[in-house]
């Protein structure tokens, strides 16, 4: 089940290395690329258009592997949101597959059944998810529709209760929370299914500073218990810092996949995607061509990284 061990992350100004990485000179503990993780979820030539003509997805293929971070990133109307809806079962291809742990996802009451116990999909506005009169029953309702027994049912409520850190809001109505409040509670409602896959559409938007850092934070610890995170956003500098992988879209299609620090460097794919780099990359750009950092220095991920680079190759100038 979801473990609630936890303590309030403190506010930082940039978003934190990956734990144990070393940085700076040195260079980071290298990430894999996803195609050498085996994959929770691949997309095998979805195609999707909605009733008024418009194409959404286009032959779309992608993987997902098993147990990353990973980032979709596009301008709006990219066709990230119809990809999130078809990953959580709600739209249905009308070409193509989507294949969930190895088997192909069956759009019939059992293969809903199978896709909702894998796959969480937290919606983009979480008014769209939240209907009960208490936060304590929405909490369940996705619990009780699998069918548990009523004592598995509340554990699981608790756990994700704690795990999103809300047990001051449990008895309250949902419909009377902030905008921040109401997204702690909807991914509440998915993690109280106990899935493998949480796939969430732009949850940071609308978040203040402080809201974003607790909410990237329970990423980060529900990726430590080995789930799989899928995330779409417009801020590039949380994909740089944050994910694993980020996957680039363009009017229904995927143009790149790969590292962050690879795809943020190749300026003909952010120009397609109208993506600009992340100012961390912008800096260390104009810092190699000055001659002040390294050519071969590993690209930093977040402002703290930048700063031990500067930092360590200063420390090799010799002094006059």
């Amino acid at each position: 089940m979801i473990a609630t061990t936890s303590t309030a992350p403190a506010i930082a100004t940039t978003w934190a290395s990956p734990a144990g990485a070393t940085v700076g000179a040195a260079g980071r503990a290298p990430v894999t690329s996803g195609a050498a993780t085996d994959a929770l979820v691949q997309v095998r030539g979805v195609t999707f258009a909605y009733p008024d003509g418009t194409v959404a997805l286009r032959s779309l293929d992608l993987s997902i592997p098993r147990g990353r971070k990973v980032v979709v990133l596009g301008a709006n109307g990219c066709g990230k949101s119809t990809l999130f809806l078809h990953l959580g079962g709600v739209l249905r291809p009308k070409a193509g597959e989507i294949v969930l742990d190895g088997e192909v996802v069956r759009h019939d009451r059992a293969g809903l059944l199978r896709l909702r116990r894998t796959v969480g999909l937290v919606f983009q506005d979480p008014d769209s998810q939240l209907f009960a009169s208490s936060v304590r029953q929405d909490i369940s309702f996705g619990p009780l529709n699998l069918g548990w027994p009523e004592a598995r049912v509340r554990t699981a409520v608790d756990d994700a209760i704690a795990a999103t850190q809300i047990a001051d809001l449990a008895d309250r109505p949902a419909h009377l929370l902030s905008y921040g409040q109401k997204k702690r509670v909807a991914i509440a409602g998915v993690l109280a299914m106990d899935p493998q896959l949480i796939v969430a559409d732009e949850p940071t938007a609308g978040l203040d500073p402080e809201a974003t850092v607790r909410l990237v934070d329970l990423f980060d610890r529900l990726n430590a218990e080995g789930r799989t995170i899928v995330i779409s956003t417009h801020d590039v500098e949380l994909a740089l810092a944050w994910a694993d992988e980020v996957i680039v879209m363009r009017e229904g299609e995927v143009i790149q996949t790969g590292l962050p620090t690879d795809v943020f460097q190749d300026m003909a794919v952010l120009r397609m995607a109208r993506l600009h780099r992340p100012i961390v990359l912008e800096t260390y750009a104009h810092l190699r061509h000055m001659g002040l950092v390294p050519e071969d220095a590993v690209p930093p991920r977040n402002a703290g990284e930048l700063a031990d680079l500067i930092n360590c190759n200063c420390a090799r100038i010799p002094e006059d």
